[in-house]
């Protein structure tokens, strides 16, 4: 049985070098990389070959099979180390699942054409594989077989035992842990580290203390945006108009604080910026867990700023115009302290603009639920999702979205999905109006926070412009203080306690409240009447 094994086992093996070689960008070859990082290989390999031999009973089968799987993985990582600047990690296993509850968020980036083919290529090559090898078990019997996977598995253990033992810690720099560990390595060494829970008695949270609320003063009403992909491109993209975000200007130029915002995500993984912002840890603090927060925090409890606003009498209210168990939502926002989350059921198909529900949609149910509030001061916190990826399916691009351009007329397809962005991000802007309006004839004292969670995935454009530094913007702005700061870059991490610590000097300050400042009220009401 065992000489059955050695050819599909041996050229599986080179198979599976030969795949790994396809990463881009491309790691050293394995014999270059520490002697671990191929003991671990060819550990990983021979667990895999044993564990298909034994369910699939056809040697080369079952190597084509863990082929084909690898292939996928590489494949995978390419895709996002092109879009997201970031390689296949072990936390990204799960999103294979959201890949089938949430197709159109992930397989348009491989292309559709591309998916469908590669579907209908396994199920050939399932085909002909059962149809013209041969079971082991009817050839052979079922002894040999048990006898040949058990060896395997013997040696793959040994062998994994000895490569992880000596395999160097992984820096949590997907790209450098790649190129150091190899392919299996990193996924070894990221799944291992995943497996322990986060320490939350050592977080040195922000939030750790609740707050002592003014002994006088009524606190704010707050409402804090979380933009969908918003960022400023004017200044990396010579071919953005300048009057683009006429009302992201007038806020800033009336805000309390306001600059260039730097986020732990690029292109996605809006939870990372999201769960900085609401537990004010950083990457460093979350370790391995900085990848996906969430599946973390819908198991445990840590301090965080909707708690503490909790604490101080707040009704709290998240709103997110998409499914609620999408990243464990619907489980995690309870755990943190919303009273309540609105999700895509609470609201209209007629409420789409492209692709997602639009943002003037979701302005407008933040002004119903300022003016239903009660007595208690209300938290609204809003993910939007308009400007959400992929742009490429908004096709044909509209004439006003190429309006936005410098030279419109010049339409060169690099240039395709950043219209499609710059119109989505107007619409981010047209947002920034309609609650700037609704907040400044709001009878109480209010408070409005703005940032973006992460750049776009506009490839085309990247190639054509240069990369972004990945930085977005964020502007905290108030009806009732007038006092300005200049322009000053933070962390995320540090925007939800500065946001409670500017609460708090609202809530108490002694002078009467005044009405909002007749110049930048007047600027921002001038644009809205020229749209």
């Amino acid at each position: 049985m065992i000489a059955t094994l050695w050819l599909p086992f041996l050229a599986g093996l080179g198979l599976t070098i030969a795949i790994e070689a396809l990463l881009r960008p491309a790691v050293p070859a394995f014999w270059r990389r520490p002697w671990a990082s191929p003991v671990v290989h060819l550990g990983s390999w021979t667990l895999l070959f044993a564990l298909f031999l034994l369910m699939l009973q056809r040697p080369w089968f079952a190597a084509g099979f863990v082929a084909a799987l690898q292939l996928v993985v590489v494949q995978s990582s390419n895709t996002k180390s092109q879009t997201l600047n970031e390689p296949f990690i072990c936390q990204d296993f799960e999103y294979f699942l959201d890949a089938l509850r949430h197709p159109r968020l992930y397989v348009p980036f491989f292309g559709i054409g591309l998916a469908l083919a590669a579907g209908a290529a396994g199920a050939l090559a399932i085909a002909a594989f059962l149809w013209l090898e041969p079971s082991l078990v009817t050839r052979q019997g079922s002894g040999p077989l048990l006898r040949a996977v058990a060896t395997l598995l013997s040696v793959a253990l040994l062998l994994l035992w000895v490569g992880l033992r000596h395999l160097p810690p992984a820096t949590l720099e997907p790209q450098r842990d790649l190129s150091r560990l190899g392919l299996f390595g990193a996924l070894w060494a990221y799944g291992r580290q995943a497996l322990v829970p986060l320490d939350t008695d050592h977080l040195d949270s922000p939030f750790a203390t609740f707050p002592d609320r003014p002994a006088e003063g009524r606190l704010p009403d707050l409402v804090v945006v979380q933009s969908e992909s918003f960022f400023d491109p004017r200044d990396w993209c010579p071919r953005v108009r300048r009057d683009l975000l006429p009302h992201f200007d007038a806020l800033c130029a009336a805000a309390l604080h306001h600059g260039r915002l730097r986020v732990p995500a690029w292109g996605a993984n809006t939870v990372r910026t999201e769960c900085a912002f609401l537990t004010g840890l950083d990457e460093s603090r979350l370790g391995i867990h900085r990848f996906n927060p969430y599946r973390q925090l819908a198991r445990r409890d840590l301090p965080n700023l909707v708690a503490n606003l909790r604490h101080l009498g707040y009704h709290t209210v998240c709103v997110h115009p998409y499914p609620a168990s999408f990243y464990f939502r619907d489980r995690v926002m309870p755990r943190l302290g919303f009273e309540r989350f609105l999700d895509i059921a609470d609201f209209e198909p007629s409420d789409r603009d492209g692709q997602y529900i639009g943002d003037l949609a979701v302005a407008e149910k933040v002004e119903a639920l300022l003016a239903g509030a009660d007595d208690r001061p209300l938290f609204i916190f809003v993910i939007t999702m308009e400007n959400h990826g992929p742009l490429h399916l908004e096709r044909p691009v509209p004439d006003d979205a190429y309006a936005l351009l410098a030279a419109p007329e010049a339409r060169p397809e690099a240039t395709d999905d950043l219209a499609i962005y710059l119109r989505h991000l107007v619409n981010a802007d047209r947002m920034i109006a309609r609650l700037h309006r609704a907040m400044s004839a709001y009878s109480r004292p209010s408070l409005l926070a703005w940032y973006g969670d992460h750049v776009p995935i506009i490839p085309p454009a990247y190639r054509c412009f240069g990369i972004p530094d990945g930085h977005t913007h964020y502007a905290i702005w108030s009806p009732q203080a007038n006092t300005r700061t200049p322009p000053q870059e933070r962390h995320i991490a540090d925007l939800g306690p500065l946001l409670q610590e500017t609460l708090l000097a609202v809530a108490a300050a002694r002078h009467p409240i005044r009405q909002p400042n007749s110049t930048t009220a007047g600027k921002i009401q001038h644009h809205q009447e020229q749209e």
